[in-house]
């Protein structure tokens, strides 16, 4: 009903396509190179890597297809062209004279090429309507009017317009469906906790069945996504370790510290000790497959459990040592098992994390997977991933989402390389490694895979088709549909305020947080009812509502930080009430982070070590306002605040053993927080003295 609404709101002139990329958009996204280098000296920002595009001759530059064209003729027709004389003895003149020869040879391709071909550097036959290739890949074929050229700069100026026409289709297309608060399950409401681009898109992909086009750009580029603010972006300054820089917070620390230190510290770990036994304890199976669906599940929602009882038939006909089946069945029991421990910073130290024989079996499989480009090969590298998360090993499953975004990138490049029966499970893989991929970026400086250029043509999850009648749980898809929208929204934040270029004027800057605010208040008004939460301090039993919770208020602190920043580095900025008021609601976010610390708990398994680092960036920033004159006023007491932040030290400390970059985090909380008293002791009483005088 939701898709159908949205599609209906579009007007009947849509384009039947999954891709919300209309074909003005597609014409235009070949850049020439002229193009791309004054994208990259105008609007787009330095650290956009360009288009491959732009790294061949286009037929458009003067010259250069014609000496394409008498090269490529010169070496079919050589005997024609120079008549068996040897190049070194051509005067200029007759060097001259061949070149103007062959360009009035009959031409091997169209005089103008469609964009697909053009996208795909192939041979156009230019038929019309449809060329022989895009009738093969049932794309639609699309060519340019003849007689019209196209400067760099009126290229820039159609490519932002149809950009813009496209978010204002999506957002009036879908803000009908906006205002919802059902009860119902998601497989049977498939618009549930998005933002309105993301129904939007959901409308178009239950709604249309034509295939993807393929993205213009190449494997692991960023050429197609320049414009999608939805994106994290290459160069920003949203990790924890930024606020070391900020002033007041840098005095906490005695030394300098660089964000780059966690990624270095991470490099230079120690690998992974995986065990070799083959003896698999299958007595609690059971129990553990009920405990991945009930607990785990819920946060990747890429296992199917209407057809898990075929595939566990599969993995025990094969005894569990090869197949795409027998590594995902393990997988599931290794996450099953780890979600029945608890945190796994609460563990005693010397015992094997639960669940490692399972991944320890299903390591064993992935040698042979990583070489298979299919859906269930993904699927296994997303759910080893998962498990490396709960260990806290973020390169490591870095280094697996690498691998498994590279192989959805080859079966997304083109039309009909992932079946029909696949497609729902391949989304929802594709989400899985496009969220850790983002969060990861958030806090460190790792090479992008290129995997987020397909983002607004893949559709999102729906339900998957219940095909076994003895199912083994079900298929809950609240809390994966309403972190892909606010993973989206925390990109915005990031691409808006947080990256390379961007504006750091107050005045500039303040309706663009109005607008982030807003948005991140339609997320939360979105939310269904079982999944709501109250904004309130009060604890909360549902761990998916207490990590929405945890995930709203973060997103909501960074919106507001910058002007908390404004403050420290000028008291006298507190005065104009609205940053005043703006610096209250990010103060405000951050202590509903800090108050009730254990909370992070309940996302141990997919967000400890993310978590754990935006505690230490909220820790930070509340620091340096319990330093600030003007911001202290809006925290609660000093006594108050030396509680809370005295258990955030403590809460942290616990993580230190579970990986590196914990382990310095925790030494600069606690370093920090020891500067802090002394500091406070010094300076308040100072301060206080005028006033009792």
């Amino acid at each position: 009903m939701a898709s159908s609404t949205a599609k209906a709101s579009q007007g009947p002139s849509s384009a039947p396509s999954r891709c919300p990329v209309s074909r003005r958009k597609l014409s235009i996204s070949t850049t020439s190179p002229i193009t791309n280098d004054i994208k990259a000296s105008t609007e787009t920002p330095t650290h956009s890597l360009r288009s491959p595009d732009g790294s061949y001759p286009s037929e458009n530059t003067p010259g250069r297809g014609a000496k394409h064209r008498a090269m490529s003729t010169s070496s079919m027709d050589g005997d024609h062209a120079t008549d068996g004389v040897d190049d070194n003895e051509l005067d200029g003149a007759t060097r001259k004279r061949v070149y103007s020869e062959t360009v009035d040879y009959p031409r091997r391709r169209a005089m103008i090429a469609c964009e697909v071909c053009r996208g795909r550097k192939s041979r156009c036959d230019g038929a019309r309507p449809k060329c022989k290739l895009c009738t093969e890949l049932g794309a639609v074929c699309v060519y340019r009017e003849p007689g019209i050229k196209l400067d760099a700069g009126d290229k820039l100026i159609l490519e932002r317009l149809s950009r813009i026409e496209g978010l204002l289709q999506s957002n009036l297309g879908a803000q009908p469906q906006m205002m919802f608060a059902m009860a119902a399950s998601p497989t049977t409401s498939n618009g549930t906790a998005l933002s309105k681009e993301d129904v939007a898109m959901k409308s178009r992909h239950s709604a249309d069945n034509e295939p993807n086009p393929a993205p213009i750009a190449g494997l692991g580029t960023w050429g197609s996504s320049q414009a999608n603010i939805s994106t994290m972006p290459k160069m920003h300054t949203t990790p924890a370790l930024h606020l070391l820089q900020w002033p007041m917070i840098r005095d906490l620390v005695s030394r300098p510290y660089d964000p780059q230190n966690l990624l270095q510290l991470e490099m230079a770990r120690q690998p992974l000790h995986i065990g070799t036994s083959l003896s698999l304890d299958l007595s609690n199976t059971a129990t553990y497959v009920q405990s991945f669906f009930e607990r785990a599940n819920i946060w990747y929602a890429c296992v199917n459990p209407y057809n898990w009882t075929s595939y566990y038939r599969i993995a025990l006909s094969h005894g569990f040592r090869e197949g795409s089946e027998s590594c995902i069945v393990l997988l599931v029991l290794a996450l099953g098992c780890a979600s029945t421990g608890g945190s796994i910073s609460r563990l005693p130290r010397d015992k094997e994390p639960p669940g490692m024989s399972y991944f320890s079996a299903a390591w064993s499989l992935l040698p042979a997977l990583m070489t298979r480009n299919n859906v269930l090969s993904s699927q296994c590298l997303v759910l080893a991933s998962a498990y490396l998360f709960y260990l806290v090993r973020p390169l490591e499953a870095w280094t697996l989402l690498s691998s498994a975004s590279t192989k959805l990138q080859l079966l997304l490049s083109a039309p009909g390389r992932i079946p029909e029966h696949s497609k729902e499970l391949s989304e929802r893989v594709y989400w899985n490694s496009l969220l850790f991929e983002s969060d990861l970026l958030s806090e460190l400086d790792l090479p992008h895979s290129g995997i987020v250029q397909f983002e607004e043509s893949v559709g999102l999850p729906g339900g998957f088709k219940e095909e076994d009648e003895d199912f083994v749980g079900r298929d809950e898809l609240w809390y994966f549909l309403a972190e892909i929208a606010l993973r989206r929204l925390l990109n915005r934040v990031s691409h808006l305020i947080y990256s390379k270029g961007a504006t750091t004027s107050i005045e500039k800057l303040e309706p663009v947080v109005a607008e982030l605010d807003f948005q991140l208040s339609q997320w939360y008004e979105s939310l269904p009812l079982p999944v709501q939460f109250s904004y309130s301090g009060a604890p909360l039993s549902n761990p998916v509502q207490i990590v929405l919770r945890l995930r709203y208020f973060a997103c909501r602190t960074i919106i507001f930080r910058p002007y908390i920043l404004t403050v420290l580095e000028d008291e006298q900025a507190a005065q104009d009430p609205s940053v005043r008021e703006n610096c209250r609601k990010c103060l405000e976010a951050s202590i509903r982070q800090l108050e009730n610390i254990t909370a992070h708990h309940a996302g141990h398994m997919p967000y400890l070590w993310q978590g754990a680092l935006s505690i230490v960036s909220q820790t930070l920033l509340i620091m340096g306002a319990t330093m600030s004159p003007s911001l202290s006023a809006l925290l609660p007491t000093p006594h108050q605040m030396d509680i809370i932040l005295n258990d955030v030290v403590v809460e942290i400390e616990r993580y230190a053993h579970l990986a590196p970059s914990l382990k310095l985090s925790a030494e600069i909380v606690r370093e920090a927080e020891e500067r802090r008293q002394i500091y406070l002791r010094t300076v308040r009483p100072r301060v206080s003295k005028p006033t009792e005088a």
